[in-house]
């Protein structure tokens, strides 16, 4: 199969699916197929999926992923021992776990094509991601709380792992709790990794979305809590702090000491 052609049979398999699609006519140009892949993949809930349809799934993602150049780590540039910083799309980060700012619900982000870095993630690495969280729901039994991590595959991401953490909801100026658990978003990912010998971990900015954490002191919870783990266990672990916009680039590169 071509690239379009691939994008032509999963968007009609998605639509195929659900009764109520049947109306709903295939666009003709490519970016509007696309943003309409991403949308019935953004809004389908974990159930099972023919092979058939992964295999196929599984070409278009990594195609597109060629598309778009591989960042390792080793090419950023070190902060300080351990710790680097990159501006950019974190599904491009190849180090060996991405950090996913998830909901409580952990199967990710329902809204077509929503901006956050949940809906991100799960969009790049493909269907599985969210059958693999809901298995790991339906064990738990229960919802996800703040400050917790789980780990899972990473599927068609060119990292290796993603670690799925809830941050805190802030209304109004963080409390004391708010910083705690934030503080335990970062140490619980740290710790899972150790527990699973991975030897870099890229952040995303935990909470500073729609979870309304404020950037600076965010960054502040986030270096301080970083720096204390690698000076003391996590020694061997590479650490990168992923940002997207220019007001957290600055903030890191201020607290980093980054010309």
């Amino acid at each position: 199969m071509t690239q379009p052609e691939r994008l032509e049979f999963l968007i009609k398999y998605l639509l195929s699916e659900r009764k109520e699609y049947a109306d709903v006519r295939v666009p003709e140009g490519e970016e509007e197929r696309r943003y309409l892949l991403r949308s019935l993949m953004n809004v389908r809930t974990p159930e099972p999926i023919g092979a058939d349809f992964l295999a196929v799934q599984d070409e278009y993602l990594r195609a597109e992923l060629a598309k778009r150049r591989t960042v390792r780590p080793d090419e950023l540039p070190e902060a300080e021992p351990g710790i680097r910083l990159y501006q950019g799309d974190i599904t491009a980060l190849g180090a060996d776990a991405i950090v996913n700012a998830a909901n409580s619900g952990l199967t990710g982000c329902y809204i077509p094509c929503h901006g956050c870095i949940d809906n991100a993630t799960h969009s790049a690495a493909g269907v599985q991601l969210r059958l693999e969280c809901a298995a790991l729901m339906s064990e738990q039994g229960r919802e996800e709380p703040p400050g917790g991590a789980k780990i899972t595959k990473a599927y068609n991401l060119p990292a290796k792992y993603v670690l799925h953490t809830v941050g805190p909801i802030v209304r109004g100026a963080p409390t004391l709790r708010d910083c705690e658990l934030l503080e335990s978003c970062y140490r619980s990912c740290l710790e899972l990794a150790e527990e699973h010998e991975l030897k870099s971990v890229a952040f995303c900015c935990i909470s500073t979305g729609e979870f309304c954490f404020p950037n600076r002191p965010a960054a502040e919870i986030a270096v301080n809590t970083v720096r204390e783990y690698l000076s003391g266990r996590g020694g061997n672990m590479e650490v990168i702090f992923n940002v997207f916009k220019d007001k957290d680039y600055e903030i890191y590169r201020e607290l980093l000491g980054v010309d």
